[in-house]
């Protein structure tokens, strides 16, 4: 018995193939991860195919805003001190005219569309979606609204036929307003943009830190417009 057991054991022995582990590729699945420890494919992305925590970084959103910022001050700056210049001078072609009505209703609109992006703001890092699109929407048919009034502005001065030419303070009038709704394009433009990616909620965490991220960086943005309509209004209508 003990022979024949012998045997079998060393049959046995022979017909068993032991192979080593084979070596995980960091990232593949199966062996897990400190953030997934399930295994399951660790791509350095989550179930939805969003980019996994350590590719999202809000701080390049903050950087490129402060960088617009900066030139929109330096270019407003610049054309700011001129007009102070040439309106302090008293050249005889410096002839200041009436504001049309449409820049007080332009203002009062600015205004609001400030506020409710406030309300949207809050209602954006309370994770409150539903009220977040609501305010976000309310918003940018603000901005829109804005921008058709200044366009309502410069009709009414051209059918009092007052342009550019020959008169340096409807000159900056117009450059400056002009200047100022390029941008205000560019943040309705951005406005769209958070509106759009607040439009559907979501209960993934990183998509929502994204849309915080987004949604406080814009923000600095269109106060920042409505700050610097505030400036253009008093320079043009009261320092002639």
């Amino acid at each position: 018995m003990k022979i024949a057991t012998g045997d079998m054991i060393g049959d046995i022995e022979e017909d068993v193939v032991i192979r080593p582990p084979r070596p995980s590729r960091p990232g593949s699945g199966g062996g897990g991860n400190r953030n997934n420890p399930n295994g399951g494919g660790g791509d350095g992305r989550s179930e939805d195919g969003s980019s996994g925590p350590e590719e999202f970084s809000p701080d390049k959103y903050k950087i490129l805003t402060w960088f617009l910022l900066v030139v929109v001050v330096m270019t407003f700056g610049g054309l700011i001190a001129a007009y102070i210049v040439i309106a302090t001078n008293n050249v005889a072609e410096w002839r200041p005219s009436a504001l049309p009505k449409q820049l007080w209703f332009s203002t009062l609109v600015i205004i609001a569309s400030s506020i409710a992006y406030h309300f949207a703001h809050r209602a954006t890092i309370a994770e409150k979606q539903f009220a977040a699109k609501k305010w976000f929407l309310v918003t940018t048919g603000l901005a829109v609204t804005f921008l058709v009034s200044q366009v309502l502005a410069w009709f009414e001065l051209m059918q009092r036929g007052l342009y550019m030419r020959g008169n340096p303070y409807l000159a900056f009038f117009y450059v400056l307003t002009a200047v100022h709704a390029v941008h205000v394009i560019g943040g309705i433009t951005a406005l769209s943009s958070v509106l759009l990616r607040s439009w559907y909620p979501t209960e993934n965490p990183l998509v929502m830190n994204h849309r915080k991220s987004l949604a406080q960086v814009v923000g600095w943005y269109w106060h920042f417009m409505g700050a610097l309509w505030i400036v253009l209004f008093v320079l043009l209508g009261f320092w002639k």
